[in-house]
């Protein structure tokens, strides 16, 4: 039903616009496409000014990570695993490899496990074990031996733990 809708408004848009496109005149038309376009510059423009440093390195993390070969990955879902380290870095609990805490403890929190896997409290044992084998089947450093991914996969394991440990015994 909203596809039907959807399509329906945007026929009639594209019908208004050559309507609209057959009945004007060059002049009137190229005058509106340049006004168009400095609208659209202004607004680019603020939005770079307002959001410059992560807009700029956002690009660059994708143009990165496509490059890194992890399989199996979306640009939404790398932008999860871009903001989940970068959360996990800003927390000091994933140090590229170095780990400064004890073997024995748990570095991740039961709120960054459910995180981790997105998933939220109150799912299944089931749905849990899901998640985190779809999750390692794309991080998996065997998976994917061009990039070092041993410490990902080691907070997925722990995040599954971690859960399974509080809520499941």
């Amino acid at each position: 039903m909203n596809l039907v809708l959807i399509g329906i408004i945007i026929f009639v848009i594209v019908y208004l616009f050559l309507n609209w496109f057959a009945r004007t005149s060059s002049k009137k038309i190229a005058s509106t496409i340049k006004k168009i376009l400095v609208y659209i510059s202004l607004i680019v423009a603020a939005i770079f000014t307002i959001g410059g440093k992560f807009l700029f390195s956002l690009p660059f993390l994708f143009v990165i990570l496509s490059g890194l070969k992890i399989k199996g990955l979306t640009a939404l879902q790398m932008f999860q695993l871009w903001r989940l380290v970068q959360y996990l870095k800003n927390s000091g609990k994933f140090n590229m490899g170095q780990s400064s805490q004890p073997k024995g403890s748990s570095s991740v929190t039961i709120d960054e496990a459910y995180k981790l896997l997105g998933l939220k409290k109150g799912c299944t044992k089931e749905e849990v074990l899901t998640a985190s084998k779809k999750l390692q089947q794309k991080i998996h450093p065997d998976m994917n031996r061009d990039v070092k991914t041993e410490r990902l996969s080691q907070l997925v394991n722990e995040a599954t733990e971690k859960i399974i440990r509080s809520d499941f015994n």
